[in-house]
């Protein structure tokens, strides 16, 4: 058992829960779930399997929920893992875990891990395969920057290493809750870009040090916002799909090409087209626009920017 604690965040995840508490029950002191008042089973089954539950109203987004939960539960531990209810550790992550952290000198604070995509049962191996996020961390050196989407728990000191094997992003959901879920998404991913495009938002995450693979990630985001709408969604569908592979996974990969690539990212441009649009926002936005912005996004979208 490593001097761990797991933070899980949680809302109805009843599907899941039971996964993922059982497969990091035997390498870490302390679960504790930061659940948004579920009406389902999740708090019951969390409890029973020895976890703590700490109700929290969602703030918005999860960069801010992690954050209050650790500025709040009191950890003790000399390291910290974040993980999602649909996600687990395959076993030889595990052991690499339990036999290389306590041996790693005080100057590394963070941990990557490789993540890969199950989608409806299958490993979706191409198309971006692996991903790499930090996710494990020295107690009092992580922190989630602020952002609305495609957060990413940085550093405030030291330096990271990635471990060689691989945790699941594995969800059970039927595929009508995946598209509903990703229609939320959307939203909050339509407020980040426009945030990011016309700084909506005067916070900063100066003194937060990402991933290497993080950092690459959100240049080429900047890239692909100032492409034209809708033609940018079609052409990262075409680019996932052709080039990086994700034809060769079969129809687990057509389907999670399309959703993720194509719909979805339609689905951003529409919403910002719709904000634009009702805002009569044609060409340079000034200072009066941005302004209209935040209160749209605000009323019709109940993100605060």
């Amino acid at each position: 058992m490593l001097d761990l604690t797991v933070i899980i965040l949680t809302y109805n995840e009843e599907l899941h829960i039971k996964r993922c508490i059982e497969n990091v029950k035997l390498l870490a002191k302390r679960i504790v779930l930061i659940d948004c008042y579920s009406i389902d089973n999740t708090k019951k089954i969390a409890l029973a399997l020895g976890a703590e539950v700490v109700e929290h109203e969602w703030p918005g987004n999860q960069a801010a929920q992690y954050n209050w939960a650790i500025d709040n539960i009191n950890i003790q531990t000399e390291w910290v893992l974040r993980i999602d209810a649909d996600e687990y550790l395959l076993p030889e992550l595990a052991q690499e875990l339990t036999e290389r952290v306590p041996t790693l000198d005080k100057n590394i604070t963070g941990i990557e891990l490789k993540r890969r995509h199950i989608f409806m049962g299958k490993w979706v191996r191409h198309g971006g395969y692996p991903t790499i996020m930090m996710r494990m961390y020295r107690n009092g050196y992580g922190r989630y920057d602020t952002r609305l989407m495609d957060e990413h728990l940085a550093l405030k000191e030291g330096r990271s290493i990635m471990m060689e094997n691989d945790f699941c992003d594995h969800s059970l959901i039927n595929i009508s809750d995946y598209c509903r879920k990703h229609l939320d998404y959307a939203q909050r991913e339509a407020a980040s870009v426009l945030n990011d495009l016309y700084e909506l938002s005067e916070n900063k995450d100066k003194d937060l040090a990402w991933g290497k693979q993080a950092n690459q990630k959100h240049k080429k985001k900047g890239s692909y916002n100032k492409l034209p709408l809708f033609w940018r969604s079609f052409a990262y569908f075409v680019y996932r799909y052709f080039v990086n592979g994700l034809i060769l996974d079969g129809k687990q990969g057509f389907l999670f090409a399309f959703i993720q690539g194509w719909w979805y990212r339609t689905m951003v441009d529409a919403k910002i087209f719709e904000c634009m649009k009702a805002l009569g926002i044609d060409g340079n936005v000034i200072t009066e626009d941005k302004r209209n912005m935040r209160d749209y996004i605000l009323k019709n979208w109940n993100i605060k920017l």
